[in-house]
């Protein structure tokens, strides 16, 4: 099976300017991603999908394969899908180019899952967290599934919502990244924005909308989007108390 992975990034960014491009510990934030990306066993091909020649330049930089895609993209599913239609892949994987501490293994779980089986058209992955922190923040999306695994609704609202505070709180952490069938990509990008998503400002709810089962893989290994200055110091932190950068 052909398993193409592409990291879309783009220049502009409202809440941190050229935020791909800010270094952290010492190399640019899509060479972080693409160094663990590219550590994925189970990708065939590997490309960051690029709205400027400075992002194009830098990934050639380091060694990377980079394409400039339309500058009119509405979100990062649409400037993947450009990069899928002129692939020949069955599976493209959607990584994001603003998370540099994503996991190789979690990669590899999503792409494994199409191996074994077929009627998986959409996956992702989630990480189990507990405390009040996360679970309040509504910059951490929350997702709750069904016993088969497959997603019911993804929230920026706490959860579950625990009636009982005495249970504790448990809930699992949605991680942005997204493996999907060739076709039904192409197929969603051309669907209308639904009520859900426009609420949440959540993309994968317009699947879910639509009855579409999305496949939740669980990880242990937690990944931390960039949106901010405060974010870039919590992953320099974060990689820090890993090792080198590597946490692998």
């Amino acid at each position: 099976m052909k398993i193409l992975g592409v990291i879309p990034a783009r220049l502009g960014s409202t809440r941190l300017a050229e935020k791909v491009l800010r270094p952290i510990q010492g190399k640019p934030m899509i060479q972080w991603v693409w160094e663990r990306a590219r550590a994925a066993a189970k990708l065939s091909e590997l490309v960051v999908a690029c709205d400027d020649k400075r992002i194009l330049e830098c990934v050639e930089s380091f060694g990377g394969r980079a394409v400039l895609t339309r500058t009119d993209h509405p979100n990062g599913s649409s400037r993947v899908a450009e990069v899928a239609r002129g692939s020949k892949a069955e599976v493209i994987v959607n990584i994001q180019g603003d998370e540099p501490m994503i996991h190789p293994a979690g990669i590899d779980l999503l792409a494994g899952l199409f191996e074994k089986d077929a009627a998986v058209r959409v996956a992702t992955l989630a990480v189990p967290r507990k405390g009040a922190l996360d679970y309040e923040n509504p910059n951490v999306v929350k997702v709750v599934c069904d016993e088969n695994k497959n997603a019911l609704y993804f929230s920026r609202s706490p959860l579950p919502y625990y009636r009982d505070a005495a249970q504790g709180i448990s809930f699992l952490k949605h991680l942005g990244i997204y493996a999907y069938k060739r076709e039904f990509l192409l197929d969603f990008i051309g669907w209308k924005t639904g009520i859900l998503e426009d609420a949440e400002k959540l993309e994968q709810l317009r699947i879910l909308e639509r009855g579409v089962a999305i496949r939740v893989i669980e990880t242990p290994h937690d990944s931390w989007s960039v949106d901010t200055a405060e974010d870039v110091s919590v992953v320099e932190r974060k990689m820090a108390e890993s090792g080198a950068g590597l946490g692998v």
